[in-house]
């Protein structure tokens, strides 16, 4: 991937995923000074050029390196668990800090011509808390002992009794709960106009929108790995032994 410096960081926000949460960091005004050149942008932030690049790039290597291909039906339990909780918690935890300033500056900028914002938000601070909760769940209770689960199996040990009988009862309220999260991402999609920003939406709305479209696409895919293969396997793994 290059970078050109001579590209506006609008351009640079909008184009490639990531770069709008670098900016933001590095305090580098993307939105009302959107039009400036990534070089011209740097020097206002007081920050090298040289960092920006190197931060955008990285960004883009993390993001190859997730999109390589990993079979989980057959990788182990313990490998499937790590990598939701370093590539889908993470993300989820980071992004729901980070979308709860983005919405307020919008709705402050933009809430009286647009009605539908706040509505929006409210839909995102109840799905963000039941997130929070959720994964709180899973961490704590449900995938260690997932992992127990597998380590006796490949040890040949009996497996331990759970405090919560079948591992089917938390899959079942963990499920429901997939199902309620899922719920909310279409409210927040119908209500955004499937997240297309109107004509008179400034570059930190759009970023907004893009952000939630991101955010809806990595909790499909984290809700697949979970309901699809994780537990269906753990179930599986309980009932043969």
């Amino acid at each position: 991937m290059s970078v050109t410096t001579e590209k506006t960081v609008r351009d640079l926000a909008l184009e490639q995923p990531g770069a709008a949460r670098i900016f933001e960091t590095l305090g580098i005004d993307y939105c009302c000074g959107g039009k400036q050149s990534l070089e011209q942008a740097c020097r206002a932030a007081n920050v090298s050029v040289g960092k920006v690049l190197g931060a955008l790039e990285a960004a883009h290597q993390s993001e190859s390196a997730a999109s390589k291909d990993v079979d989980w039906q057959t990788a182990p339990l313990g490998d499937l668990i790590s990598h939701i909780k370093s590539t889908h918690h993470k993300y989820t935890t980071a992004e729901i800090a980070r979308l709860g300033p983005l919405f307020d500056k919008v709705c402050s900028v933009h809430g009286e011509r647009h009605p539908e914002l706040s509505k929006l938000r409210a839909t995102f601070r109840g799905l963000a808390q039941e997130l929070g909760t959720h994964m709180l769940k899973e961490e704590m209770m449900l995938f260690p002992y997932i992992e127990r689960m597998e380590e006796s199996v490949i040890q040949k040990e009996p497996i331990l009794p759970s405090p919560f009988g079948s591992v089917q009862n938390p899959v079942s309220m963990m499920e429901h709960e997939h199902d309620s999260a899922g719920n909310a991402l279409r409210d927040l999609r119908a209500t955004s106009n499937g997240y297309a920003a109107p004509s008179d939406g400034c570059v930190t709305y759009q970023t907004l929108y893009k952000t939630l479209e991101e955010f809806e696409a990595d909790l499909h895919q984290h809700i697949h790995l979970e309901n699809n293969i994780l537990f269906p396997r753990a179930i599986a793994l309980e009932h043969a032994h």
